[in-house]
C-alpha cells in the first residue's frame, strides 16, 4: 500500500505537470515512465559494478560506456545517481540533450523496455519540475516491488480518473477475479493480445508469487516468469512503453511486450504458442476484409471486431490452453450467421466452462455497454458438458459514473480479508463467484435456476440455438400477491370520494 505522503507527491507532480503546461495525462505517465526506466538502467549498472567487484573481475555488460559522448561529457554523468545532484538548470541540459538521445540510440540494456524507447521524447519544460520530479522519484523506494508497483497503479488511476484512455484500463477487482479464476500456474505461457497497461499480465504475475512464492527457488521457473511466460500486444507505442514500465516495476525482467496489431497481422508464428489468455480487447465494431488477418477468416467470416477476437483467442491457444475474456453481451445473443456459428464452435467444437454476467454500470464511465466474462478451454475435440453460469450484480462499487466503493477497502476484490455478510454480498458478489466457480462440478450442479449460478446441460444450451445470456436459463419465481375483488375496491373508491365531497361541502360553508 502507499502511503498518504508517496499519495500526495504524486498528486503534486500532477498539479506541477499541468500548471507547467501539460494539461495531458498520458503526456505526463509518458515522461514519469522514462525517468523511472532511467533510474533502472542505473540500478542495473550499479549492481553489474558490485559484482565484478566482488569477483574482481571486468564488468561482463556495461550498459553505460566508459569515458566520454561525442560532445566530451562522461558517460557517468547520464547515470541518475550522478544528474540528480546537479543543479537544475545544469540537469536540464544534461536529460534533454544527452540522456534521452542516449535512450533512442545505444537501446538502453536490451530488454523489451529499451527497445520501446527508441522514440523517447523528452518534454518536460522547466528545469525546476524537473528536479521535483527527480526528488519524488528518488525518495520512493524502488528495491521494493510492492511499493514502485502500487507507485506506478496509482498513476495509472489517475490516468482513468482523468477520463482519458480509461478503455485501456479494465478494473482492478475484475482484473482479479479473472486470474483467481483461471489460477496461472508456474508453467503457464500467459498471453494478452489486447494488452495496453498490462494489467492482467501484471495481476498473474502478482498471483504466482502469492500463490506459488517457491517457483523462485527453481531456476528453470524463475528464469520462465521472467524471460518466457508473459506475452503482450498492441498497436499503441504508448501503451507498449507504459505496459513494459508496469511490468518491469511489477518485479517482471524481461517480458514480451511487443507492437503488433491484433486482428491485422497473421500469426502463424504464434499459433497454438500459448497456455493461457486474459483480455478486455478494445471492441471498436467492424473492420474491412481487405484489413483482417485471412486466419481469422478461415475461423469465423465476419466484419465484427468481438467475433474476430474470439477466433484470435482460439488461434493462439494450445490444446488444452484456457482462457478468460470479456465480451460485449451481443456476442452471447447475436442473431447472425457468425455469432451463431462462433458459440456454436465453442459448446460443441471446445470446452465452455463458464458465462459470468457482469453488471451493466462495470466500465463506466467509459462504456456503459453490458459485458460478460466468458471461460473456455480449447480441446479441438468438444468436451462441454455443463456450461456455469453466474449472475453478478455488484462488484463492490457504485454502478453510476462515480464508481465510488460501497465496501471498506478490506472487503472490497474477490479476497476479502473476512466473510462477507448477506447484507455485503449484496454489495460485493466477487467472493461468492469465485467460491462458487471452484464448485462448479459438484454442488453448483444442483442448484436451481432460481439461484445466483448454477448448470445448464449442453442439451439445453444447443436447444436454445447456442444462445449464452442467463436470462434465457434463469427462472424467476413471481411472489404471489392477494388481489382484493374489484367489487371492494370499487367501494373503497366511493368511500373516498363521499369523503372528499364532504369535506368540500364543510369547507364551503367555513368560507361563507
Amino acid at each position: 500500500m502507499l502511503t498518504s505522503d508517496i499519495r500526495s507527491q504524486i498528486d503534486a507532480i500532477w498539479n506541477a505537470f499541468w500548471s507547467g503546461g501539460i494539461s495531458n495525462p498520458m503526456e505526463v505517465l509518458e515522461q514519469i515512465t522514462y525517468l523511472l526506466f532511467i533510474r533502472r538502467l542505473d540500478d542495473a549498472h550499479t549492481l553489474e559494478e558490485s559484482k565484478a567487484l566482488l569477483l574482481k573481475q571486468p564488468m561482463a555488460k556495461r550498459i553505460f560506456p566508459e569515458g566520454k559522448d561525442a560532445v566530451g561529457r562522461s558517460y557517468d554523468d547520464l547515470r541518475w545517481s550522478r544528474f540528480k545532484n546537479f543543479a537544475p538548470a545544469e540537469m536540464f541540459t544534461v536529460v534533454g540533450e544527452r540522456v534521452f538521445p542516449f535512450l533512442r540510440n545505444m537501446g538502453g540494456d536490451g530488454s523489451t523496455y529499451s527497445q520501446h524507447m527508441k522514440d523517447a521524447r523528452f518534454t518536460i519544460p522547466t528545469p525546476g519540475l524537473l528536479a521535483k520530479v527527480v526528488d519524488m522519484l528518488d525518495h520512493v523506494p524502488m528495491e521494493d516491488r510492492d511499493t514502485k508497483g502500487d507507485l506506478y497503479e496509482y498513476m495509472l488511476g489517475k490516468i482513468a480518473a482523468a477520463g482519458q484512455n480509461g478503455q485501456f484500463r479494465t478494473p482492478r477487482h475484475i482484473i482479479k477475479l479473472m486470474v483467481a479464476m483461471t489460477a496461472p500456474t508456474p508453467k503457464d505461457v500467459i498471453c494478452d493480445p489486447a494488452s495496453g497497461t498490462c494489467g492482467f499480465l501484471v495481476a498473474a504475475g502478482e498471483y504466482l508469487r502469492d500463490k506459488h512464492p517457491t517457483l523462485f527457488n527453481d531456476t528453470s521457473a524463475r528464469a520462465h516468469f521472467h524471460h518466457g511466460m508473459f506475452h503482450g500486444y498492441d498497436f499503441d507505442n504508448t501503451m507498449l512503453r507504459i505496459g513494459s514500465m508496469n511490468m518491469a516495476l511489477h518485479g517482471v525482467d524481461n517480458p514480451d511486450i511487443r507492437y503488433k496489431d491484433s486482428l491485422a497481422q497473421d500469426h502463424a508464428a504464434d499459433e497454438e504458442k500459448y497456455s493461457l489468455i486474459l483480455a478486455n480487447p478494445p471492441f471498436a465494431g467492424s473492420l474491412d476484409y481487405e484489413n483482417t488477418a485471412k486466419d481469422l477468416l478461415s475461423i469465423v467470416k465476419t466484419k465484427k471486431t468481438e467475433l474476430l477476437f474470439m477466433a484470435l483467442f482460439l488461434r493462439l491457444l494450445k490444446p488444452g490452453g484456457r482462457a478468460a475474456v470479456v465480451v460485449p453481451d451481443g456476442v452471447l445473443f447475436g442473431s447472425s450467421k457468425a455469432h451463431k456459428e462462433l458459440r456454436r464452435m465453442l459448446v460443441e467444437d471446445q470446452k465452455l466452462d463458464g458465462v459470468v454476467s457482469l453488471p451493466a454500470g462495470t466500465f463506466k464511465p467509459y462504456a456503459g455497454v453490458s459485458t460478460a466474462i466468458l471461460f473456455f478451454t480449447k480441446t479441438n475435440s468438444g468436451g462441454t458438458d455443463q456450461v456455469w453460469f453466474y449472475d453478478m450484480q455488484a462488484d463492490g462499487w457504485s454502478l453510476d459514473d462515480k464508481r465510488q466503493p460501497l465496501l471498506d477497502e478490506n472487503k472490497l476484490g474477490p479476497y476479502p480479508e473476512q466473510p462477507l455478510t448477506e447484507a455485503e454480498h449484496a454489495k460485493n458478489n466477487l467472493p461468492d463467484a469465485l467460491t462458487r466457480w471452484a464448485q462448479r462440478d459438484t454442488t453448483e450442479r444442483e442448484r436451481p435456476r432460481t439461484a445466483q449460478s448454477f448448470c445448464v446441460p449442453k442439451a439445453d444450451v444447443a436447444a436454445q440455438g447456442y444462445d449464452l445470456s442467463i436470462n434465457r436459463y434463469k427462472e424467476v419465481v413471481h411472489e404471489s400477491v392477494a388481489l382484493e375483488h374489484p367489487l371492494e375496491i370499487l367501494a373503497k373508491l366511493r368511500q373516498l370520494e363521499d369523503e372528499i365531497q364532504a369535506g368540500m361541502a364543510e369547507l364551503e360553508g367555513m368560507l361563507k
